[in-house]
């Protein structure tokens, strides 16, 4: 029958060991907590007079990774985090109290169809008061993944517990980590939230309301608010948004996938204002050969009908053609008939 002591010891040792190893591999463990980790194995040893062989030790450890993994769907060799950032910990919604990944795996999971109307809603990313530390470290006899029961801390860098790093990149004001700097994150203090791609290479437009690029400081047509609205193809709220995001010539934004999707289906107008997305020239100069190809009936020779220019916004009268009506001002195509002014033919 086997030593009620010696059982009881070798939960403790493995224990023991385990809080040592985190403290000495984590890149800021408490050293003097890791002196006197030592000490206490040491007259845990010496009271007890029992021998602890390393392989009891190895399988208590893996029996808690295995709990551990099960309880939180970490498998082995998973550096942390979700779909959406790579970070060693979790947080604690403060809306309904309940522990995610990050932010948008809350905002999905309380937002899925199957989810009651009045039970659907998003987290309050600036309110987030309390992460959980999942620092993960490799066995040195399995080579798994191990990684610690989720305690809840306040929101910092580093574990309150073990002074594991949370997450490479850290912004206080977000409450957000991410581990995959290589994202080049930066607070800017006028959108209140986080953004990617170089503090360096972006601005503020104060009137716009958000960052765009340094290459269009002095082209850029400013919209106010022009990306507190919802992406006008796909309808996801563009401010926040994880996706690239291209700026028209019109001022209006709309996310770069969705602009391409519009292009492979030979849309080039925003849609939000129906100006040209890019230079159309050279289709306009095609539509110039379409139409002297085509010939109206005699009857429509001199019916006038009002246009409106979407590109420069001119108002004036043409005369009718099936194909396409041009603006006198711009030579744009991208006109649309109002109801304004004569619309009979007119004789001289």
């Amino acid at each position: 029958m086997p030593n009620p002591g010696a059982c009881l010891l070798s939960f403790s040792l493995s224990y023991v060991l385990w809080r040592m190893e985190l403290a000495t591999q984590t890149v800021t463990g408490p050293k003097d907590g890791d002196i006197e980790t030592r000490k206490r194995l040491a007259c845990i040893i010496k009271v007890m007079g029992v021998e602890v062989s390393n392989n009891v030790v190895t399988q208590v450890r893996i029996a808690i990774f295995e709990q551990s993994r099960k309880r939180w769907n970490w498998e082995p060799g998973n550096t942390g985090g979700c779909s959406h950032y790579r970070r060693r910990c979790k947080i604690r919604a403060p809306c309904c109290g309940e522990v995610f990944d990050c932010r948008h795996c809350h905002n999905e999971a309380k937002n899925l169809l199957k989810v009651d109307l009045r039970d659907r809603h998003e987290i309050p990313r600036h309110q987030v008061q309390k992460v959980g530390a999942l620092i993960g470290y490799m066995l040195s006899v399995q080579h798994r993944a191990r990684f610690t029961e989720l305690e809840l801390y306040q929101v910092q860098q580093y574990c309150t517990e073990c002074g594991g790093c949370m997450g490479k990149y850290f912004c206080a004001k977000c409450k957000f980590f991410d581990d995959n700097v290589s994202k080049k994150q930066y607070h800017c203090d006028g959108c209140g939230i986080c953004r990617t791609g170089g503090e360096e290479n972006f601005f503020h437009c104060d009137r716009c309301g958000c960052c765009y690029s340094n290459s269009l400081m002095d082209s850029h047509r400013c919209v106010e608010r022009a990306m507190h609205h919802n992406c006008p193809v796909c309808f996801e709220y563009l401010f926040d948004s994880t996706k690239d995001i291209s700026v028209l010539p019109c001022g209006h934004t709309i996310h770069l996938d969705c602009l391409k999707e519009m292009r492979q289906h030979s849309q080039y107008s925003c849609p939000v204002c129906s100006r040209s997305v890019c230079d159309m020239s050279s289709v306009w100069k095609k539509l110039d050969q379409e139409v002297a190809s085509i010939p109206m009936p005699e009857i429509y020779h001199n019916k006038m009908v009002p246009i409106l220019c979407n590109d420069c916004g001119k108002k004036s009268s043409v005369r009718y053609h099936v194909l396409a009506h041009k603006c006198p001002g711009c030579s744009s195509y991208n006109t649309r008939q109002t109801r304004d002014g004569p619309s009979t033919c007119v004789t001289v």
